[in-house]
């Protein structure tokens, strides 16, 4: 319950800063080209307010519903619907009085901030902490493959050396780049010492997930015995603490996954598990339970190396990291539209889930950049009520030299405004249905 507690103030602090920046990305271009801001509101102030002061001719406040915030602009129609206002002649400090360049501007404003929020807090992280590697040095067994792996050519225990050329840092980032980075060719050395260059099909993201097999490639590390769980069949069998697992009945054993897949399939059976304790080889009878478990944590042995970044170091790859998390996101959002992808969509919860159990300042400032990237691509959709569906507009106007008719605007706000909240309600019934079924 504690840690649910930490996730929540972590997220509710993060989605605050997130918004109040956003907002002045739209306030201060707006105070720039003299036009008037009426309010400027952090969360939903529907029939009433938590906070309010009026400052000049900006009325400051918090509202009482979490899920954003906004300014309201004078000669705009906005997810305020405020009419009347538009039935009155065009005064020159309000927004429709203004070049349409300075409108696209303002309406530019917020994604533009949270765009580069994300980039500077990425350079920020790795100039502070400095970033983790894991090189093929670290992984003795090099990797394990999935069976989808294994079709494409992978085998067990690759090293990965380049990806298109190029080599990477931490290896298995290769599932991220296969799944979103239309990779044409991985050179990998094989277990027996030889060389192969594998021709990755163009579809291979689009198989990863539709077939679950998002890890492609995982590290594998021996299966040594790190604690056992009492009363579960590993500790009735006598199964101790640094035990390494080689064998069970007459199958080979030469990781934890191996192990654990082995296991999987002689669920619910009484199976003769070999291990090597003190250099000498020994057999325990023991009984799998209805999952194909144990009862037993494995002893993780591979250890990422730490890079210290200088302050030009960390500037390049803070960017470079924010470039392929922008990248990355947009090309995933395809996934969304399919039947699996809307049912894995989340709200309030899912982001929360992105945040660690305990207080973390890292762990606070990586998933805050993640979130304010995503925010900048999801406001810049072109749907009314977003601030892409006025950029949309606006660029018609000014293709088209005319603006659109503002009763449209209102219908395509009001259309705009209720999609968005199907789709809120819709990601955070998914929530509460995993939660409720897990």
């Amino acid at each position: 319950m504690e840690s649910i507690f930490i996730k929540g103030v972590q997220l509710l602090l993060s989605l605050s800063l997130l918004i109040v920046l956003h907002e002045l990305g739209h306030f201060i271009p707006a105070k720039i080209f003299k036009t008037r801001v009426e309010k400027f509101f952090l969360f939903f102030d529907v029939k009433f307010a938590l906070f309010k002061k009026k400052i000049g001719d900006t009325v400051y406040g918090i509202g009482w519903l979490p899920l954003g915030g906004y300014v309201k602009i004078s000669g705009m129609i906005d997810e305020s619907m405020d009419t009347e206002q538009m039935k009155q002649p065009a005064q020159p400090w309000e927004f429709r009085s203004k070049p349409a360049w300075q409108r696209l501007i303002i309406m530019l404003g917020g994604v533009t901030v949270n765009l580069v929020l994300g980039f500077l807090i990425y350079m920020m992280i790795l100039f502070v902490w400095g970033k983790n590697i894991l090189p093929n040095t670290a992984l003795p067994l090099g990797l394990g493959t999935s069976p989808l792996a294994q079709e494409i050519g992978f085998q067990k225990g690759d090293q990965i050396l380049t990806v298109d050329g190029n080599a990477i840092e931490v290896a298995t980032e290769i599932n991220k780049m296969l799944f979103m980075r239309s990779v044409k060719a991985v050179e990998v050395l094989h277990a027996d010492g030889s060389r192969e260059t594998l021709a990755i099909p163009e579809d291979i993201g689009s198989r990863m997930f539709e077939s679950g097999q998002m890890s492609l490639l995982y590290p594998r590390f021996p299966a040594i015995v790190d604690s056992v769980v009492p009363g579960h069949g590993a500790a009735v069998s006598g199964l101790l603490t640094g035990d390494i697992i080689v064998g069970a009945n007459d199958a080979k054993i030469s990781d934890w996954m191996e192990l654990k897949q082995w296991n999987t399939d002689h669920a619910n059976e009484n199976i003769n598990l070999i291990i090597k304790r003190n250099n000498r080889l020994d057999t325990l009878q023991m009984d799998l339970d209805e999952n194909g478990k144990m009862g037993v944590y494995p002893k993780n042995s591979i250890r990422l190396e730490h890079v210290d970044l200088s302050f030009t170091e960390s500037i390049v790859e803070g960017f470079d990291y924010g470039y392929w998390t922008l990248h990355d996101y947009i090309a995933q959002f395809k996934y969304v539209f399919t039947k699996k992808g809307a049912s894995q969509m989340g709200g309030f919860g899912a982001i929360g889930s992105l945040f660690p159990d305990s207080w973390n300042w890292k762990g606070f400032w990586s998933s805050t950049a993640l979130i304010s990237i995503i925010l900048a691509f999801m406001n810049l959709l072109p749907i009314p009520a977003l601030d892409g569906g006025h950029v949309m507009f606006l660029i018609y106007e000014m293709i088209s030299g005319r603006k659109p008719n503002e009763k449209f605007m209102e219908y395509a706000q009001m259309v705009g405004f209720f999609l968005i909240l199907a789709l809120v309600l819709y990601a955070n019934g998914n929530d509460i249905y995993r939660a409720l079924s897990s």
